[in-house]
């Protein structure tokens, strides 16, 4: 038998799709902002702080880089309620998309900032700037132009990774997905334009990027 297809009910579930990726660039935003600041942290920490925290920013980095993203997400949502922590699904969603993004951005950061010639932060210290000014004026600046395309690319597979907070009943794109396809029987048809969505998607996330890095960092970001 030929399956016939029907893309009649999308005029009807245009709104829902819009919800969803509007939730997913939501959570995107929010997980680009206060990953990328964390990971600032952990990388300038991991090299210049005390031996305790340079460990402890060393275990944290390993534990999420080789445990699965959808454990994560099921032991901050479904493990801390044990201990007394209960946290909204929207707000799990967002704290497991930030320590995962965290983790892996905090090494792409460091490799930026050893990649600074140290005879720069040497000059600079000799002309009597502080090691705080010296590190967020021209180190870290330097250090960002470097690391952006990787930068960029780990932002973008954070956001399709995004997906798997449906599983939460975070009603992000997938999630609205799901409850199409359940509520029509044309699964081919609903995920075909959820592919597409998530496609437009991360496209104008990487040109919005790279738009940006160029004003903020330079011509030399790409």
């Amino acid at each position: 038998m030929g399956y016939s297809l029907d893309f009649g009910w999308l005029a009807d579930a245009t709104g829902a799709i819009a919800r969803g990726a509007a939730t997913t660039i939501l959570l995107i935003a929010v997980t680009t902002l206060a990953g990328t600041f964390l990971s600032i942290l952990g990388a300038a920490g991991r090299r210049n702080g005390p031996l305790l925290l340079k460990r402890a920013i060393g275990v944290y980095v390993e534990i999420i880089r080789n445990t699965p993203f959808l454990v994560q997400l099921f032991f901050i949502f479904f493990g801390l309620p044990s201990i007394g922590i209960r946290l909204d699904p929207v707000l799990a969603a967002m704290l497991a998309m930030t320590l995962n993004m965290a983790a892996y951005t905090t090494e792409i950061v460091g490799a930026g900032l050893d990649a600074v010639p140290r005879g720069q932060t040497e000059a600079a210290l000799a002309l009597g700037l502080r090691p705080r000014q010296v590190f967020v004026k021209i180190v870290l600046p330097q250090a960002l132009k470097v690391i952006f395309p990787a930068l960029t690319s780990q932002i973008v597979i954070m956001m399709l990774e995004s997906a798997v907070v449906s599983q939460i009943a975070v009603r992000e794109l997938t999630y609205e997905a799901d409850m199409l396809q359940a509520r029509t029987f044309r699964a081919f048809e609903t995920y075909f334009v959820v592919t597409m969505v998530y496609l437009v998607l991360s496209m104008g996330l990487r040109r919005l990027l790279v738009s940006g890095g160029r004003r903020a960092l330079g011509a030399g970001v790409s």
